[in-house]
């Protein structure tokens, strides 16, 4: 058949993952007058193929066969045969019944799709371990960082694997107040036994989102509790997501903070400049807008911390791009970026360290190190005094950024000022570092 010679060769040209996810669903439901009309699951699933693997079908069906077009349309039907299970509830097969419980899933938070870099490697490694079933990193793991830094794609990613590798593994992902709201359900219906049974007996892997939602509902905290108590006990695996440290989470039982903490526990940081590079050269390049390194390095200059703010400002300039039909320069950039986060960019703690381990070529990880070396101790103190100079963080939290406390900041500080002073060649750094914060 067509389609099959045509999967064939697209095998072939896509990474496992992808294919399995993207091409392996399609149907072939036409053929004739030279068009051949597949078919996907659902209306989302069709349009993200459409934008960006229709070309290349397009193209491996030129090779294949006389094919004049390639269109993909929505099943009337799901193309998979599902099976009734008990109760009339539906199941696809192979699946045992009493089936997973899911959050929705986004199609492209996937481990290949994750920008890996020295702020996220950790949280990265030990989701892909806990996916595949690798004890490495321990059963249990709490993730925690602000919005936008890839908490949830991490945790999609763990169970986008698991669905494709293990689709029979009993599996529930939701987020906390899902789970407080069908607790609150069960105690109203006098159902709490079979809640209860769900997530003790009949999970082989849970994850919950948003932990830090749970500030002041002891009764949810306690039954969770309860719950990670039997799992992380009996070697089931656990992720646990929050917005806040686990020393942060004011409201919440010490022995239910204990327990999620039994294990791995590891933060995401904001990306360092060259992750946010890769973050978005890959962007731009999924939405066809190519990679041009100026522009790549002026937004990852000026679009620092939250992911989504990158993928918003990617979209903006791909709308920009097909409404004056030109290809994005320099100029529709910063219109959009400006437009999206005003002239003026706030100078963080991040932004400087970022700016340092560029000028002086170290990286994070030698400036939060224990070396004694001028070339790491000299951008250590001049770091510790620009972030004194431009932003509001005491003495500690500096320290805290580079492993310091704040003793070793405020002599970092004066060392600088008296180097000013007396060294011209010192002043001049300064005033040039001072001088690119500012641009």
């Amino acid at each position: 058949m067509l389609w099959n010679a045509i999967k064939t060769s697209l095998h072939g040209a896509l990474p496992e993952s992808e294919f399995g996810l993207w091409i392996k669903p399609l149907e072939c439901r036409r053929h004739d007058d030279q068009v051949l009309e597949l078919v996907g699951p659902d209306r989302f699933f069709c349009a993200w193929v459409e934008d960006r693997y229709l070309a290349l079908i397009r193209s491996k069906a030129s090779e294949v066969g006389e094919i004049a077009d390639v269109r993909i349309n929505v099943a009337d039907a799901p193309p998979l045969r599902v099976e009734t299970g008990k109760g009339g509830q539906l199941r696809l097969p192979g699946v045992v019944s009493g089936g997973p419980r899911l959050r929705s899933l986004h199609p492209a938070f996937t481990f290949d799709q994750f920008m890996v870099g020295e702020s996220n490697i950790l949280a990265r490694s030990a989701c892909q371990a806990l996916a595949t079933g690798d004890s490495t990193f321990g059963h249990c793991l709490f993730m925690n960082s602000t919005t936008g830094l890839g908490k949830s794609h991490l945790t999609q990613a763990v169970v986008h694997q698991v669905l494709r590798s293990a689709p029979s593994t009993r599996l529930h992902y939701l987020t906390a107040q899902q789970f407080s709201a069908e607790m609150v359900k069960g105690i109203r219906s006098n159902s709490m036994e079979q809640f209860s049974k769900k997530y003790i007996n009949d999970c082989d892997m849970l994850l919950v989102e948003d932990v830090h939602t749970l500030t002041g509902k002891n009764k949810t905290q306690e039954e969770l509790n309860t719950i990670l108590d039997y799992l992380i006990k009996s070697g089931r695996r656990v992720i646990l997501t929050s917005a806040l440290a686990p020393t942060k989470l004011a409201g919440i039982d010490d022995d239910f903070r204990s327990r999620m903490t039994s294990g791995l526990v590891t933060g995401i940081e904001s990306p360092d400049y060259a992750t946010r590079a890769r973050i978005i050269r890959h962007k731009l390049q999924l939405h066809g807008l190519g990679g041009d390194d100026d522009l790549v390095g002026f937004m990852a200059e000026t679009l620092q911390g939250d992911v989504r703010r990158m993928e918003s400002a990617i979209i903006g300039i791909k709308a920009k791009s097909c409404l004056l039909g030109a290809p994005p320069d320099m100029s529709m950039v910063r219109d959009v970026i400006y437009g999206l986060i005003g002239n003026a960019v706030e100078i963080t703690g991040e932004t400087i360290r970022d700016l340092i381990g560029r000028q002086f070529r170290v990286s994070v990880e030698d400036l939060r190190s224990r070396s004694r070396k001028r070339s790491i101790t000299f951008p250590r103190q001049m770091a510790m005094y620009l972030t004194r100079k431009y932003t509001d963080k005491s003495l500690a939290d500096i320290g805290n950024m580079y492993n310091r406390d704040h003793s070793t900041v405020l002599y970092a500080i004066k060392t600088i000022t008296k180097d000013m002073s007396q060294q011209t060649t010192v002043r001049e750094q300064v005033e040039l570092l001072c001088a690119k914060l500012k641009k």
